[in-house]
């Protein structure tokens, strides 16, 4: 299967609450929350599509002034784990940051989601710092950054 990425529509919501129910134990992002976001000017919400059905998605959110985007989730359905579309979302996450003017993309990582902690570090992300008691249920937050290359989005 190949995944067609393409701007989230209102008419994922479904799929995309049912990713990340499937993806996240706690701080989930809500259905209200991802309705705000498909129509926020601030934010750009990339779905990756296989044969029709939402397979995953990246959240990338912007600050007025700011030249750094916010990686803010990434999530794949649990039957696509390990087929490289988390990359794939990540690198369509990087285009899109340089493409509304960021030259670097930022994010934070439950600590102990070493799967995701490798994604990013395999994909040129450095630490940035940890966070303290960051996630509702007291984890802290890895934080990483990577500079984008002028024009790319690819470093």
């Amino acid at each position: 299967m190949s995944a067609v990425l393409r701007p989230g529509r209102k008419s994922d919501l479904d799929a995309l609450v049912a990713i990340e129910a499937a993806a996240f134990a706690g701080d989930r992002i809500s259905r209200r929350s991802f309705r705000r976001f498909l129509g926020a000017p601030t934010a750009s919400l990339i779905v990756a599509e296989e044969d029709g059905i939402v397979a995953g998605y990246a959240l990338l959110l912007f600050r007025s002034g700011s030249r750094r985007a916010r990686l803010y989730s990434l999530a794949v359905g649990p039957s696509r784990r390990g087929t490289g579309l988390g990359r794939l979302l990540l690198g369509a996450a990087e285009t899109e940051a340089a493409r509304r003017g960021a030259r670097a993309v930022g994010l934070e990582v439950r600590e102990d989601n070493r799967r995701a902690a490798t994604l990013y570090e395999r994909n040129g992300y450095v630490p940035a710092g940890i966070i303290p008691g960051y996630y509702a249920d007291g984890m802290a937050a890895l934080r990483y950054v990577k500079a984008l290359a002028e024009g790319t989005g690819h470093r």
